[in-house]
C-alpha cells in the first residue's frame, strides 16, 4: 500500500468585513482632521498689535472689521490698487471707545461668534472617539465570542474540494483485494439507481482496517477521487472535549454537512478515540465520550442510503470498537488493509522514487527483498531518507549505498560512528557478533544472513541482520526454534571465549524466552503440555492496550510450562554452544575480519570462510 502524502491544500482567503470597514473609517476620519488641521486660508491673514490698528484707523485705512465675541478682530485695509489686505488683532482688556471711533470713521462692523482652533478640535473630539472605539471594541469581542461559542459545537471535518489532481486507485500500490470492495462503493456513488432498482441496500459504512502506515487515508481518498464527489475528513478525537455535549452536537453538524453536500464520503480516521466499547471507563459509564459514541450511532442507524452519504472510518485497533458500532445498517462491511508483500513494495518503490533521481546501480527489487514487513509508510521514509543521504554527500543521484544505509537506518536506527569503545569492548562486540551470524550457515530453517556489523546503531552496539528470501505469513515450530538458537549465539560466543557474559545479551535472552513462552502457551508446540492455550490476555479498554496475563490455569500446569520453556532455551543454547564450539576458528576469523571492516555483508563472510555462494530464490 502506497501511502502518498496529502498535497497542501490551497490557504482559505478570510473575508474580515467588520475590520476592513473599520480600517476604511479611520483611514477617511484621519484625512479629514489632517486636511482640517493643514488647510490654507483662500487669502494671507496678518496677525498686527493693536496699537498699529488704532494707526490704521486713525488714518481711514480700515475699510471693514469683523469683531468675535473673544475680543479677537478680523480686518479689511484700503489699498490704492484696489487690492484688500486682511489682517487680524486681539482687543487688549476691551475698548469702549473702539465702537464710536469705528461709527465715525465709517467702517462697516459685523460680529460673530468666535470658532474653535483645529487643535482645540482635536482635543475636544479625541476622548469621545477613544471612549466609542473602546465601546465597540468590547461589544465587537463579545459578538466574536458569542459567535465562538455558538460555533464551538461545529464540526471541525475538513472538506477536500476537486481542486488539483484527484488521488484515484491508480495512486495505491497494491491492495488488489481492498479495492474490488471499495469499488462497490464507487459504482454506487456513481450510479445508485443500478442498486436500487434490484432491491439492493448499499452499506451505509465501510470501515478500513490495517497497521498504522497502511494507508488507510490514502485508500479513502482513492475512493472520493474514483468517485467524483465531495470528501470529508475528521479524526475521531476532533469530537472529543471537555465540554459535555460539544462532541454529540459536532456529530451532528457533520452529518448535516455531508447530507448537504450529498453525494459524499464522509472518512472519520482513528476511529477507536470516538467508538470504544461503552461502559469501561472512569466515569461510570457515562462520560462525554459514550455521549458522543451514542449521537453517532443514532445518526448512523438514521442515515437513509438514499442520502448518497457512505461513511468511511479506518482503526488499527477493530477489537475495542463497540459492538454496536459493527452491527449490520452501520459499519457492514470490514476492508483489510494489509502490509505490503513484495510485489507491492516494489510497486510502492517504484511511485516515491520516481520522484528523485535515481543512480544506474539501484536495484528496486532487491530493495523491495530487503524490506519485508515495512508498511507503505515505512517505504516512503526510506526513499526520503536515502535521498537526505545523497544531498548531504553532495551527489547528484540516489545510489544503491544510500539506499542500504537509509534501511539501515530505518531498520536498526541510526549509526553512532562517532562513539568511543575500547579495544576490549570492540573485540567482546565482535565475537558477540560473529556468534550471531555464524549460526545462520549452520541452521536449517534460518533466514539467510543478510549483513553484520558492529557500528552501534541505537541502542544496540552491533547487529546481525536476517533477511527471508520471501515474504511468510506463519512461522514454523523448525523457524522458531533456529530464531531462539541464533538468539544465543552472542551469549554463547562470549562464553567461550571469555568465560563471562555481558549485558549486550539483555535484548537477545528477552526475545528467545518470549518466542520459548508463546511456543507453549499459545502455539500449542510442547509435546508435554500439548495443544493448549494458556494465560489469556485481559486488554483493559480504557487503556487501550495489553497490561495483564490472566493465569487460567494451576500451579502445578505453571511448574509445568516454565519447565518446557526452560527445556526449550537450553536445548537451543546446548546446540548454538555444539555448533560454535566446532566452528571456533571460522567464529575468531570472521570477529577479526569484523574489527577490521565493521560491516560485513553475506556475501563477504561466504567469501571470508570459504562457503558456497547462495542461490537466491525468486526474481
Amino acid at each position: 500500500m502506497s501511502t502518498q502524502p496529502n498535497r497542501p491544500q490551497k490557504p482559505m482567503m478570510i473575508q474580515n468585513g467588520p475590520n476592513r470597514f473599520a480600517l476604511f473609517f479611520f483611514l477617511v476620519m484621519a484625512g479629514l482632521f489632517i486636511a482640517y488641521f493643514f488647510r490654507t486660508e483662500s487669502t494671507p491673514v496678518k496677525e498686527i498689535p493693536y496699537s498699529e490698528f488704532l494707526r490704521y484707523l486713525d488714518e481711514d485705512e480700515v475699510a471693514a472689521v469683523k469683531i468675535y465675541d473673544d475680543n479677537t478682530i478680523d480686518g479689511i485695509l484700503r489699498d490704492d490698487n484696489d487690492t484688500n489686505f486682511h489682517f487680524k488683532t486681539l482687543i487688549p482688556y476691551g475698548d469702549p471707545a473702539l465702537m464710536p471711533s469705528l461709527t465715525m470713521r465709517g467702517v462697516s462692523v459685523t460680529g460673530a461668534a468666535a470658532g474653535l482652533s483645529p487643535w482645540r478640535i482635536m482635543m475636544e473630539i479625541i476622548p469621545w472617539v477613544l471612549i466609542i472605539g473602546f465601546i465597540w471594541f468590547m461589544m465587537r469581542n463579545m459578538q466574536g465570542a458569542g459567535s465562538r461559542a455558538f460555533q464551538f459545537g461545529k464540526s471541525k471535518a475538513k472538506r477536500y474540494h476537486d481542486e488539483g489532481k484527484k488521488v484515484t486507485f491508480a495512486d495505491v500500490a497494491g491492495q488488489v483485494d481492498a479495492k474490488y470492495e471499495l469499488q462497490e462503493v464507487v459504482s454506487f456513488l456513481k450510479n445508485p439507481q443500478k442498486f436500487t432498482k434490484m432491491g439492493a441496500r448499499i452499506p451505509k459504512g465501510v470501515l478500513l482496517v490495517g497497521m498504522p502506515g497502511t494507508g488507510k487515508t490514502l485508500m479513502a481518498k482513492a475512493v472520493a477521487g474514483e468517485a467524483g464527489v465531495n470528501f470529508f475528513h475528521m479524526s475521531g478525537s476532533d469530537f472529543v472535549e471537555m465540554y459535555v455535549g460539544v462532541g454529540a452536537s459536532r456529530v451532528r453538524d457533520l452529518f448535516e454537512q455531508g447530507r448537504r453536500s450529498a453525494p459524499c464520503i464522509v472518512f472519520i480516521d482513528e476511529l477507536d478515540a470516538v467508538g470504544r466499547t461503552r461502559g469501561a471507563g472512569y466515569g461510570g459509564g457515562h462520560d462525554e465520550r459514550e455521549q458522543t459514541l451514542n449521537q453517532l450511532l443514532v445518526e448512523m442507524d438514521g442515515f437513509d442510503s438514499k442520502d448518497g452519504v457512505i461513511i468511511l472510518a479506518a482503526t488499527n485497533r477493530p477489537d475495542v470498537l463497540d459492538p454496536a458500532l459493527l452491527r449490520p445498517g452501520r459499519f457492514d462491511r470490514q476492508v483489510s488493509v494489509a502490509m505490503p508483500d513484495i510485489k507491492e513494495r516494489e510497486a510502492i518503490l517504484k511511485i516515491h522514487a520516481g520522484k528523485i533521481p535515481l543512480g544506474t546501480d539501484v536495484d528496486l527489487v532487491r530493495v523491495a527483498r530487503a524490506t519485508p514487513g515495512m508498511s507503505g509508510a515505512q517505504i516512503a521514509n526510506l526513499i526520503n531518507e536515502a535521498a537526505l543521504f545523497a544531498a548531504r554527500s553532495d551527489k547528484e543521484t540516489v545510489n544503491m549505498g544510500d539506499m542500504e544505509e537509509a534501511r539501515d537506518k530505518v531498520l536498526m536506527g541510526v549509526a553512532r560512528k562517532t562513539l568511543v569503545m575500547s579495544d576490549k569492548e570492540r573485540r567482546m562486540t565482535a565475537i558477540h557478533e560473529a556468534g550471531h551470524a555464524l549460526l545462520h550457515y549452520y541452521l536449517k530453517d534460518a533466514d539467510p544472513l543478510h549483513k553484520v556489523t558492529i557500528v552501534p546503531h541505537g541502542q544496540a552496539l552491533g547487529m546481525a541482520l536476517s533477511l527471508p528470501e520471501e515474504d511468510s505469513y506463519s512461522l514454523t515450530r523448525g523457524w522458531i526454534e533456529d530464531r531462539i538458537t541464533i538468539c544465543y549465539g552472542g551469549w554463547t560466543a562470549e562464553k567461550i571465549f571469555y568465560g563471562e557474559t555481558t549485558t549486550g545479551t539483555k535484548l537477545d535472552l528477552e526475545q528467545a524466552t518470549d518466542m520459548a513462552r508463546r511456543m507453549v502457551c499459545e502455539w500449542g508446540m510442547s509435546e508435554t503440555i500439548g495443544p493448549v492455550s494458556y494465560g489469556k490476555e485481559e486488554a483493559p479498554i480504557f487503556l487501550g492496550k495489553e497490561i495483564a496475563r490472566h493465569q487460567d490455569y494451576s500451579e502445578e500446569t505453571a511448574r509445568n510450562i516454565d519447565a518446557e520453556i526452560k527445556k526449550i532455551l537450553n536445548g537451543a543454547m546446548e546446540q548454538a554452544r555444539d555448533i560454535l564450539e566446532k566452528q571456533k576458528d571460522k567464529l575468531e576469523k570472521l570477529a577479526d575480519a569484523l574489527l577490521a571492516r565493521e560491516t560485513m555483508s553475506d556475501d563477504e563472510v561466504r567469501e571470508l570462510l570459504g562457503l558456497p555462494a547462495r542461490i537466491a530464490q525468486g526474481g
